[in-house]
């Protein structure tokens, strides 16, 4: 079920109406419902999945209240890693299996052993690698007791499959949804106003931008051989912008939908495209993402490595990038993606004196943001290249044709028939811009002349009506 579509609008009026006139007050009924549209939600793909995400669900539970009681620390690894084993195990079976294996094939073809690669027919369940790390989180934290297991199974399932942020996130850690789930939860006016602003908002960045920058991009990739280097420049940068639109965009749907429930999810962009570092930029792009390989994967490799000084810290931010680029997918091109900006925020960590040094001489802090930000957009261009790009060796030649094809295109009828697209870019640049210090791009409820705000929302309505593009899948959902 797509949040852009008129089923999930009747879903949700349903859920809303239901929710909070026919079960108000009543927080174990609400759950209960919750939990069941969850499911409804999710099984309108492929009802299959839903066999999954109970497994996971009611093993991580279960897990959890053992882990809790155990005081042997032999027996509480033991009950962590059947959690590790059977989550990621479950995630490389329909994810990464057929990667592997034919991965491994093509190696042993290079010493001279012919070799059929065992490949399963399998369909990628929807949301896999969001929910599998937003189960573990709670197992994790439970072992590190950080967090009391709950002893109520219904609260723990509606948690794991909770709609509004399933399939795409925010990846939510257990400690910061779960509690959520336990208190009773009031309509609250204001919030469902901010929530409303955000849908908005989402939708804005997903209809517009996104879903009308997909179709050049696509044809700009599928044909960069023949096509002239502005071309291909403008192909990478409107991907940024496509994927940008479509994964905020459903971030700011999700955190917008749950307000309404009376839930709050965390924050999971926040305009990364100021960044004047890469290691910025991944601070403010899926933030959740970042932070929870962050707190479960640095963390705990930095403190293992800690008497190898900086080169220990830089051994863990390479193993953790390399892992969070290989979390997007099974090809190469991730593993490219992940290992180039590990590579950059490793070498801006191990620099980091020289680099101040640096700016001292230059001594304008306007020059140094810009310097810092042309290189940070340069290399996540690059980075987004290889994200976009079939294979490795496509991405390496669509960077050859860049250098080595003529310049300009024969026409400009191409670029032009997209003007508008280039205006909404715009627009969008800009209130995040002036937004930027507050909590999305169209948080504009501190504008005390009324008339103006709803200006702006019927203004954004009449362009999604009027500039809407052909409906496209969220790009995350592959992932």
């Amino acid at each position: 079920m797509l949040f852009n579509s008129a089923t999930f609008v009747i879903f949700f009026a349903i859920v809303f109406f239901v929710y909070w006139f026919l079960l108000k007050d009543r927080l174990k009924l609400q759950n209960i419902f919750l939990l069941i549209g969850s499911y409804v939600f999710y099984g309108w793909w492929d009802w299959r999945f839903l066999t999954l995400i109970f497994l996971s669900s009611f093993a991580d539970f279960t897990i959890g209240k053992h882990l809790h009681n155990a005081s042997e620390q032999t027996t509480r690894k033991r009950l962590l890693w059947v959690s590790l084993l059977l989550n990621l195990g479950l995630l490389c079976v329909f994810k990464y299996f057929n990667f592997f294996s034919e991965s491994f094939a093509v190696l042993i073809s290079n010493f001279g052993f012919n070799a059929d690669p065992f490949t399963l027919n399998v369909i990628l369940p929807v949301g896999i690698s969001f929910y599998t790390f937003q189960t573990l989180s709670y197992t994790l934290d439970i072992y590190r007791k950080r967090l009391q297991p709950t002893e109520d199974i219904i609260q723990f399932f509606a948690f794991v499959s909770f709609f509004p942020q399933l399939v795409a996130g925010p990846i939510e850690k257990a400690r910061d949804l779960l509690p959520q789930f336990s208190k009773p939860r009031v309509f609250n006016n204001l919030e469902a106003k901010d929530g409303l602003r955000q849908i908005l908002w989402g939708f804005f960045k997903k209809i517009i931008i996104a879903d009308n920058a997909a179709p050049l991009v696509n044809t700009i990739f599928e044909n960069y051989e023949s096509q002239p280097s502005s071309m291909l420049l403008l192909g990478v940068v409107l991907f940024s912008f496509q994927i940008y639109g479509d994964f905020s965009g459903y971030s700011d749907i999700a955190i917008g939908t749950a307000k309404l429930l009376g839930f709050r999810l965390s924050k999971n962009f926040d305009y990364p495209f100021f960044s004047t570092s890469m290691a910025e930029l991944w601070r403010r792009w899926h933030i959740t993402l970042s932070t929870w390989t962050g707190e479960y994967i640095f963390m705990p490799l930095s403190q293992n490595k800690k008497s190898w000084g900086r080169k220990g810290v830089v051994f863990a931010l390479m193993c953790t990038f390399l892992i969070l680029g290989f979390w997007h997918g099974a090809n190469w091109t991730f593993v490219a993606f992940g290992l180039l900006h590990g590579i950059v925020v490793s070498s801006e960590y191990f620099f980091k004196k020289q680099l101040r040094q640096r700016d001292k001489l230059i001594k304008n802090s306007t020059l140094i943001s810009l310097n810092g930000w042309a290189i940070t957009m340069f290399f996540w261009l690059v980075g987004m290249l290889f994200f976009r790009s079939e294979s490795i060796s496509d991405a390496i030649s669509y960077i050859q044709n860049i250098c080595s094809n003529p310049f300009l295109p024969d026409s400009l009828k191409t670029i032009l028939n997209y003007k508008f697209l280039f205006f909404f870019i715009g627009v969008l640049m800009t209130l995040e811009w002036f937004n930027r210090k507050r909590a999305f791009g169209l948080d504009i409820s501190n504008w005390n002349f009324k008339p103006a705000r709803w200006s702006v929302y019927y203004s954004l309505i009449f362009v999604m009506l009027k500039y809407a593009g052909t409906q496209q899948d969220f790009v995350y959902f592959q992932f």
